[in-house]
Formats: C-alpha cells, sequence, structure tokens
C-alpha cells in the first residue's frame, strides 16, 4: 500500500509541477505581448534581465528566512551554465528578427531532437521505437500548428543554429548541474539568477538597441506599462522556477515534448484575446495531432523500456544484476 500511495504522491506533485509551469509559461507570454504589441516595450532581453533580477530577490529573501540552505556550484559550472543561457535567450531573439516565422518555429521544434541527442550521447539514454513515433506525431501536430513560411538565410541559419543548441545544452545542464552537485531547484536558481540578471541587465540594453534601434532609456515610461512589466517580472519568477522544478523531476526532452502544449494554449488564448485570425481548420487539426502525440509519448516513456539507461556492462553475480536493476528504477523514476 505503501509503494502505491508513493506513487500517487508523485503523480500529484509532478502534475501540480507542469501545471505551474504551463500556467505561468502561458501568462507571461500573454503579458509580454500585450507589453509589446500595445504598449511599445520592445526591449526583450533587457526585460529577462529584469526577470531574473525579480528572481534574484525572491531566492535572496526565501535564503534569508532560512527556506534555502547553503550550496556549493563551482564557479567553472556556474559560467558555462550562464554562457548556454544566455547565448540561449539572445540566439532566440535575434533568429525570430533575422528569420522568418515559420522557420523560427522549425528550429524551436528541431530541439526535441537536439535535446534527444544530448541525452542519448551523454547519458546513454535508450528510447523505445513507440517513443519515438510519439515524438515524431508531436513535431508533426506542433509544425502543422505553427510552420507556415520557410524562407531563411545565412545569418539566419547561423543564429538559429545557436540558439537551438545553446538552449537544448542549457536545459541539459539544468538536470545534470541538481544531480550532480545535489542541488534543489531553489538552490540552483539562487547560483544561477544573480550572474544572469546581472548579464542581461549589462549587455541587454545594447543588445536591444542593435535589434530594434530603440534605446530602453528613452522609452516612454507610464503607469499602466511599469505595471505591466512589474507583472511580467512577478510571473517571470514562477517559470523561472518551475522550469528548474520540470526539468529536475523529468528531463530536458520531457519538458521540451509537453511544453508544445503551452504552444497550443498561447494559440487557443490568442484567439480569445487578440481575434479570429489564426485559428482555421488547419490549426485545430495541428493542435489535435499535438495532443494525441503528448499523451502518446507520456504512455509510452512511462513504460518499462520506454526510455532508459543503457547498462554499460554485463552483470557478472545476481548482486550486480541486482544493483543495476535498482539503478534504473531509480532513474526511469526521473523520466
Amino acid at each position: 500500500m505503501a509503494p502505491t500511495n508513493k506513487a500517487e504522491r508523485k503523480a500529484v506533485v509532478d502534475v501540480a509541477a507542469w501545471m505551474f509551469n504551463v500556467v505561468t509559461s502561458v501568462g507571461v507570454i500573454i503579458v509580454n505581448k500585450a507589453l509589446m504589441a500595445t504598449y511599445g516595450f520592445s526591449y526583450a532581453t533587457t526585460l529577462t534581465g529584469l526577470h531574473f533580477a525579480t528572481t534574484t530577490q525572491m531566492t535572496a529573501a526565501l535564503r534569508w528566512f532560512g527556506f534555502i540552505q547553503s550550496s556549493h556550484l563551482p564557479l567553472s559550472e556556474l559560467l558555462r551554465f550562464i554562457l548556454f543561457a544566455n547565448f540561449s535567450i539572445v540566439g532566440m531573439n535575434v533568429s525570430l528578427m533575422w528569420n522568418s516565422v515559420g522557420f523560427y518555429q522549425i528550429a524551436k521544434l528541431s530541439m526535441i531532437p537536439v535535446s534527444c541527442f544530448l541525452e542519448v550521447v551523454m547519458d546513454k539514454i535508450r528510447y523505445s521505437r513507440d517513443t519515438k513515433l510519439s515524438i515524431a506525431v508531436v513535431l508533426l501536430g506542433v509544425g502543422v500548428c505553427t510552420v507556415t513560411d520557410l524562407s531563411v538565410n545565412t545569418q539566419g541559419f547561423i543564429a538559429a543554429f545557436i540558439a537551438v543548441w545553446s538552449t537544448s545544452l542549457q536545459q541539459y545542464y539544468v538536470l545534470h548541474l541538481q544531480r550532480r552537485y545535489n542541488l534543489s531547484s531553489f538552490n540552483l536558481l539562487g547560483h544561477t539568477a544573480p550572474a544572469q540578471a546581472a548579464t542581461l541587465l549589462l549587455l541587454g540594453p545594447f543588445l536591444d538597441y542593435w535589434l530594434t534601434n530603440k534605446r530602453v532609456d528613452a522609452y516612454n515610461y507610464n503607469l499602466v506599462s511599469l505595471m505591466f512589466i512589474i507583472l511580467s517580472c512577478t510571473i517571470a519568477v514562477g517559470t523561472n522556477l518551475s522550469q528548474f522544478i520540470c526539468i529536475g523531476r523529468f528531463t530536458a526532452v520531457s519538458f521540451q515534448v509537453l511544453g508544445h502544449m503551452k504552444t497550443i494554449l498561447v494559440l487557443i488564448m490568442g484567439f480569445f484575446f487578440f481575434g479570429k485570425e489564426g485559428l482555421n481548420l488547419h490549426v485545430v487539426l495541428g493542435m489535435i495531432i499535438a495532443v494525441a502525440g503528448m499523451i502518446w509519448y507520456g504512455n509510452a516513456s512511462s513504460k518499462p523500456g520506454g526510455k532508459e539507461r543503457r547498462s554499460l556492462s554485463v552483470p557478472t553475480s545476481r548482486q550486480q544484476k541486482h544493483a543495476s536493476f535498482s539503478d534504473s528504477n531509480e532513474h526511469d523514476g526521473s523520466v
């Protein structure tokens, strides 16, 4: 009875963490869309820096109240993570500017096979046929939903390539650092958020000026726009935290695959908030295919052998076989 209760508790926490990420991610997208489209605050990199500055304040407050214990992360690991994370943010912004929306969406979809490649090479993960097919169905569905034109140029392709690999590496490193240094999501965010805030707030205004030809200090701030900025920063704290929680409880691939539910919700909410343009039979069909693929992926990857670490050696005794089986079960519980 106890294992069942434990499994049920894990399932409840998993669902809660996932819903937390979906709600905050969709919320921050809708708020940012209103802030940029309606109020003309088009400084995406600087705004992301403000998000991490607010997150830093949250982690500092939690540490002061004793909710976050002291932990250690080597400087070399922190710098490597910040490099990947910042290249991800800058790369995605530049890719969106230099590429068509269709190719930008294709680049985002390609993060899933890249994340799979990293898990296969770095963690020796093996995927079952059903798991691979379910991922392909999700890619097909989201592609039908979002991809329109596919014009591409050399500089846009390079920006998209950098964005895809840096984002995939950043998400892989979230789980890698949590496991290697026994860090909770709060601990890891407490290490990385201050460094990201400092670098993005330092470089963000210059990058935004290069991308938009507008200076962030020359923006016409008013009460309403400031309220939207504060709301965006507040919701983004939950987005940043829930991303670390979800990747820590699942994996980067699962986070990417199931994360496309947010894409579908954004399309649906855009229909309700911004009119009927963009939601037609073609898009609805893509949504249905994507959701079916996500359900299939959740079922296939949770089955024995659906997604597991390959054994590097053949056990030569019953004790070794038992230890290998235990390690496999431990890993399967986190994917």
